[in-house]
């Protein structure tokens, strides 16, 4: 089973939660695979979520733990996919991050509502798959994992 991380905005903004849950829930259920970070796609998730520098519980640095906990995901994986229409400054790293891991890259974004960065425009390593319409995104994903 290929384990996947799923990468898409948090604290950059939430308005595309909604397709990151149908897109994690498509990539488990019609294509079997495990999603590493499938809380990108919760909806009660919040964008401030880890915000705070301390654990008021335990004092453990939850910034630290998130960036601990999400380089192993990426270490752990054998695909990224990301969904780049809500810019964000982690999914950029992560995205850096996933290329020096020689992992493969697959960003996916709505042309009609952002331009993409010409830092992953401009990489030929990234696989870039701009779409207008959602239901454009799951025939992409079915190719990518077929092979």
């Amino acid at each position: 089973m290929k384990k996947v991380y799923f990468a898409g905005s948090i604290r950059g903004g939430r308005a595309d939660a909604a397709l990151y849950k149908r897109i994690i829930t498509y990539i488990q259920q019609e294509l079997g695979c495990k999603v590493l970070t499938e809380h990108v796609g919760d909806l009660s998730l919040s964008q401030k979520e880890g915000s705070t520098p301390k654990n008021i519980h335990n004092g453990e640095n939850v910034d630290e733990a998130i960036y601990l906990q999400d380089t192993g995901w990426l270490k752990e994986s054998d695909i990224v996919i990301a969904e780049c229409t809500t810019a964000s400054l982690g999914v950029g790293y992560e995205l850096a991050f996933a290329e020096k891991l020689n992992k493969p890259v697959h960003i996916f974004y709505n042309k009609e509502r952002t331009r993409l960065s010409a830092m992953l425009t401009g990489n030929t390593y990234f696989h870039i798959h701009p779409y207008t319409n959602v239901e454009e995104i799951f025939p992409i994903l079915n190719s990518v994992f077929e092979e």
